[in-house]
């Protein structure tokens, strides 16, 4: 079995187990994440809008918005190419895009500070997405943007399987820590 196959025969296996996080979880991580963000004095940060049984980011977009910081959303292009990053606001109309995501049709912005969703993660600092290939390309597209992953603690594998093209972060956010690489 290949890289790729591993990959997929991973995330079959993770999808089908994936529950919604517990409304403590997301607590949980969102104060986490916002403690980072603030310690880090970024101004631009790139969160997601979430999927169903995906960590809800949305408390922390309206709560980096209060404290003026500058919140950026992913627009979905045509597989192939990496996202782009469009200004968002408490008022802002949110569109349907590829794959059940969401996104604003405001201005462009490079973002300081990339928050990943993760579908898996390890300890090296490998992570595991959807499959698309779009944070790779992503990441590889903004080598300026600190990149930090969020999941939950029980998304932890011990080992993800990875190629060349796969980007590793610098941080994991989970609900329980801080892991740093």
């Amino acid at each position: 079995m290949d890289i790729d196959q591993k990959k997929q025969q991973l995330r079959r296996k993770l999808l089908s187990d994936r529950t919604r996080p517990l409304p403590k979880q997301n607590r949980l991580i969102i104060q986490k994440l916002s403690h980072f963000i603030w310690k880090t004095g970024f101004s631009r940060i790139a969160l997601v809008w979430p999927l169903d049984s995906e960590i809800d980011l949305r408390p922390l977009c309206h709560l980096l918005d209060k404290v003026g910081l500058q919140v950026l959303l992913p627009y979905t292009p045509p597989k192939g190419s990496a996202l782009t990053f469009h200004y968002w606001k408490p008022h802002t109309k949110m569109y349907r895009g590829r794959f059940g995501t969401s996104y604003p049709r405001g201005a462009q912005g490079t973002p300081d500070l990339i928050l990943v969703p993760l579908l898996a993660f390890d300890r090296s600092g490998a992570r595991l997405g959807y499959g698309g290939g779009y944070y790779d390309r992503t990441l590889n597209a903004y080598p300026n943007s600190m990149a930090v992953g969020y999941a939950l603690s029980s998304q932890e594998q011990k080992w993800i399987p990875t190629d060349i093209f796969d980007q590793r972060l610098e941080f994991i956010v989970t609900e329980h820590e801080i892991i740093t690489f």
